[in-house]
């Protein structure tokens, strides 16, 4: 048998001579202008008008009356002074709506006492329903207790609490 064989027909190399360049079309890009935003326009500057000058005469020496210096307003009344100090909320339980209150020594807190917290953005008045201490409902605790107070409205720590005089 004879067996075929193919015979494959090698390319002839050229010779360059010149290098062939390419002309690059030429692309027509047409740009939208952007419209630029108007600059926010200024309030004219208006002259200052002149003013009148006031002179002021000085008074002679011998009817100079001398004036009595006045005190510097007083400061209003402290809360203390409508009732007295008997404690500081520690911490609020805002879920529960409870302030933990550190009682000060030589006083003491019942249930139906009138009680006014104060502090920098709280201030309110409310009778005392409920007192806990470790979570066992008291009727009166003493100086230097740990309390939990049932609370009207928001209280926040360092907020002073004083006992209203009835």
């Amino acid at each position: 048998m004879a067996t075929r064989t193919k015979a494959k027909a090698k390319r002839k190399k050229t010779t360059a001579t010149k290098t062939v360049r390419r002309k690059k079309a030429v692309r027509k890009t047409i740009r939208k202008k952007v419209a630029k935003k108007a600059l926010p326009r200024r309030a004219a500057r208006t002259k200052a008008k002149p003013t009148a000058k006031v002179v002021v005469k000085p008074r002679p020496v011998s009817q100079a009356k001398p004036e009595a210096v006045k005190p510097p307003p007083s400061r209003p009344a402290q809360p203390a002074a409508a009732g007295e100090r008997i404690g500081v909320v520690t911490h609020y339980y805002s879920h529960l709506s409870v302030a933990a209150v550190q009682l000060d020594p030589g006083t003491k807190l019942r249930v139906g006492d009138v009680i006014r917290i104060r502090g920098h953005t709280t201030d309110f008045t409310q009778k005392v329903e409920s007192l806990e201490v470790n979570h066992t409902p008291v009727i009166e605790v003493g100086p230097n207790d740990d309390c939990g107070l049932k609370v009207v409205e928001h209280a926040r720590e360092h907020d002073v609490v004083y006992k209203m005089k009835s």
